[in-house]
């Protein structure tokens, strides 16, 4: 028995598949063991790197502040040297020596002691010295310096040399404040530095003004006999916190320590700098003692976010990477111990594959010959290299009048074809391709411009008749790849061919109908979606937007550019619901053209509905531009007076009627002006019917030139004229009046003189017709002709 028959199972009763999981997951849950002591001895490694790192920051920082500390006492013990071992010391050897000791340190000054009787005395010879008065000087309760109250002793600051833009505090006596005074006999008493508690600075800036004052006596060097002298005077540095400490250290945002320095002095424990940086998540905590003179500072560090940031932990990392690399190791052994089982599957499916292939292939052979010999209207026809048919099936017999034992191993494929296209077809493709190309092989070799496309042919059949045919024909290639023959196939498309030809004949008939046609014929759709398509457009469809047919089919919304922005989406519209209720399509609208510029068009057209949705119209357009011209010829002839140019009593009507109606909508003013020429009998009987005809076009030019756009001149008849005033109410038509009236009186008219006109002025009222406001009109130019003409008149109030 082989080997794969018996299947050994692990423990007897898992399988090869249940073992490969069995194994990865041990692989992967000792690899995850291993990953978590490795993660437990890093973190441990880590929290020891942490302390010692923090350890080294906050030595580093105590040892800094400290030798600030330290150097903040020797360059003030310097200062003091200065003044023990020199008779006096003027501001400006003070300045000299003390300037370039200005280092993290706000101001250096000089105060001697001064008692009371000496008070007067001392304040008149620093005032001579400096050239400008000097006082003695303390803070009063508003925190301004004001002239200090009389005691038995005062420290005045006389010399200063300051980092401050304030100024220094001259003649501030450090005795007047209790901080201050605490320093200095703290200092007196000792005779060595001493340090005030935490103050509020005088003469810094508010950004640096806590911070404490270090004092040291000055006394004169003892005698023989003495141990050690009353001090005469004492030298000060002024320490702000924030630039002694801050100056040099890493900004907020960069730091890795959290800084608090505390007087221990102070029972109020009140901080005297703190850095304004986050403190991080770690306990970790720093404790240092920092001494300044008589006094011991407390110095608190703590790690910042930044610090935490920096030294993040590598736990999560090598958590993922250790899950990861075991996951890896149990899959490549899972995928190792179930390669075997895999491929054997693989072979036995294979194996399966294999036969129903065979049994498939036998079966497709059958279908083969089954297909060629159902094939009736087909003709496919196989040879060899030598051009030999070995392949001819019903289709090809039934097409060509041949029996495939006629045929098979007895004739080429050459022996159908007419002989004079196989010559000709040979000679183009030697051209084309560069090389000879024998007329038996005219019709396999393809040509380089038509690769793999069908090609009619004229085949002869067994009674000598032809038929017109398509051949695709491609090479027959062996299992191993080989050219063995070649395959040709057929299609009878005589019939097709006719119907074609039917086809053209009748397009071209069309063609010259829609020629003789005036405008365009066309075949629109609008389709779901919006989709505008011409199906058909006639060359007539050119002439009228100047577009290409071709282009029209292509893109339909070339027409809709050229439709005149006006009529745009009215034309839309009227498709849309012609679409909508499958009615007769009509619209007149304008174009504008590229060359003729604007055109009207008149469009009809019948629609359909499409059996896929849809619609489809049948319809012609036209231009009748010309007609348009006529008709605003005639409307313009229709409502003008020929003689004088003006508005006709038809368009006055037209007019009124359309501002009365207005009126009864919204309300508002209207007036007429109705001016009848004074005597123009007199002027025709005199000088005749064309100086009369002159004399009314001079008059309705110069009234012309001074209506309003909005007015409306008309000539009713005769001598009578009439003037509509939309708008206008009865005050402001008597005034128009009043200037027409004076325009023909102002100037005569060539060869009658002075022409004159009576006037008369009415202004519409609330519910009045039309034939009441002119009889008013009317009633009021028969009052000025009355009264001797060439006036105007208003209308007549109602009685």
């Amino acid at each position: 028995m082989p080997m794969q028959a018996v299947r050994p199972k692990i423990l007897g009763f898992i399988s090869e598949q249940a073992s490969a999981w069995l194994v990865a997951l041990v692989v992967f849950l000792a690899g995850g063991a291993l990953t978590l002591i490795v993660a437990w001895a890093a973190s441990d490694l880590y929290q020891q790197q942490v302390r010692q790192r923090f350890q080294l920051l906050v030595n580093e920082r105590y040892t800094r502040l400290q030798e600030r500390f330290d150097d903040q006492e020797q360059r003030l013990n310097s200062i003091r040297r200065f003044f023990v071992n020199s008779d006096e010391v003027s501001r400006e050897e003070f300045d000299g020596f003390a300037q370039p000791l200005l280092l993290r340190t706000r101001a250096y000054s000089w105060a001697p002691r001064v008692f009371r009787d000496q008070r007067s005395q001392f304040e008149h010879a620093v005032s001579q010295q400096r050239g400008v008065s000097f006082v003695i000087r303390e803070l009063n309760t508003a925190g301004e310096l004001v002239p200090a109250r009389e005691r038995d002793e005062y420290v005045p600051v006389l010399y200063s040399q300051t980092q401050s833009l304030l100024g220094s505090p001259l003649g501030f006596d450090l005795l007047a404040q209790p901080l201050r005074r605490s320093a200095l006999e703290r200092a007196q008493k000792s005779g060595k530095l001493a340090v005030s508690q935490p103050m509020q600075l005088v003469g810094v800036e508010p950004a640096y003004a806590t911070g404490v004052l270090l004092v040291a006596p000055v006394s004169h060097l003892p005698t023989s006999d003495q141990s050690q002298n009353e001090p005469f005077g004492y030298v000060m540095a002024v320490i702000s916190m924030r630039q002694l400490v801050a100056d040099g250290l890493p900004k907020p945002e960069r730091d890795n320590l959290v800084m608090q320095i505390v007087d221990t002095s102070d029972l109020d424990k009140r901080v005297l700098y703190e850095t304004s940086n986050t403190v991080g998540s770690s306990d970790l905590l720093g404790a240092r003692r920092l001494t300044l003179g008589d006094h011991v500072y407390a110095l608190t560090l703590r790690p910042s976010q930044v610090f935490d940031q920096s030294n993040h932990s590598s736990l999560t990392t090598i958590l993922t990477m250790g899950g990861l690399l075991s996951l890896l190791l149990g899959a490549l052994l899972y995928v190792l111990v179930s390669q075997r089982q895999r491929a054997v599957k693989l072979v036995e499916q294979r194996t399966v594959q294999l036969r129903l292939r065979e049994q498939e292939l036998r079966g497709a052979h059958g279908q083969l010959r089954s297909v060629l010999n159902a094939a009736t209207q087909v003709a496919i026809i196989a040879t060899d290299l030598r051009g030999v048919i070995n392949t001819f099936n019903a289709g090809a017999e039934q097409m060509l009048g041949l029996c495939a034992q006629q045929v098979v191993g007895k004739l080429t494929l050459e022996s159908l074809h007419l002989a004079p296209e196989l010559e000709a077809r040979a000679a183009s493709l030697s051209v084309a391709l560069g090389k000879r190309i024998p007329a038996s092989q005219a019709m396999l070799v393809e040509s380089p411009d038509n690769l793999h496309e069908a090609r009619e042919w004229t085949l002869v059949r067994e009674d000598r008749s032809q038929l017109t045919v398509t051949m695709l024909a491609t090479v027959l290639l062996d299992d191993h790849g080989l050219w063995i023959g070649h395959l040709a196939i057929y299609l009878d498309i005589t019939e097709q061919k006719r119907a074609y030809e039917a086809l053209a004949a009748r397009d071209r008939l069309l063609k010259k109908l829609s020629a003789h046609v005036p405008g365009g014929i066309f075949q629109f759709t609008l389709e779901p979606h919006e989709n505008w398509r011409f199906i058909y457009a006639s060359d007539g469809m050119r002439d009228i937007y100047e577009i290409e047919t071709g282009v029209l089919q292509q893109d339909a919304k070339k027409v809709f550019e050229r439709i005149h922005p006006l009529d745009l989406e009215r034309v839309r519209a009227s498709i849309r619901l012609s679409a909508l209720q499958l009615s007769h399509w009509r619209e007149e609208y304008r174009v504008l053209l590229p060359q003729r510029g604007l055109r009207w068009i008149r469009g009809e057209a019948t629609p359909e509905e499409l059996p896929g949705g849809g619609t489809l119209w049948h319809g012609y357009v036209s231009d009748i531009s010309d007609l348009k011209r006529v008709e605003e010829e005639l409307r313009a002839l229709s409502i003008t007076d020929s003689l004088t140019g003006i508005h006709n009593r038809r368009y006055f009507q037209d007019r009124l009627r359309a501002e009365m109606a207005r009126l009864n909508r919204t309300n508002g003013a209207l007036s007429v002006i109705m001016l009848d020429i004074d005597h123009f009998k007199r002027i025709n009987d005199k000088h005749g019917h064309a100086v009369g005809d002159a004399v009314l076009q001079e008059l309705c030019k110069r009234i012309s030139e001074r209506l309003r756009r909005t007015d409306v001149f008309c000539r009713l008849g005769g001598e009578e004229f009439m003037v509509l005033c939309p708008h206008t109410d009865g005050e402001h038509a008597y005034s128009l009046a009043m200037e027409l009236w004076q325009s023909l009186r102002n100037e005569p008219m060539e060869t009658v003189g002075i022409v004159t006109a009576s006037f008369g002025v009415a202004s519409w009222r609330i519910d009045e017709c039309i034939d009441g406001l002119l009889l008013r009109a009317d009633s009021a130019v028969y009052v000025a002709k009355q009264a001797g003409r060439d006036r105007v008149e208003a209308e007549r109030l109602r009685a």
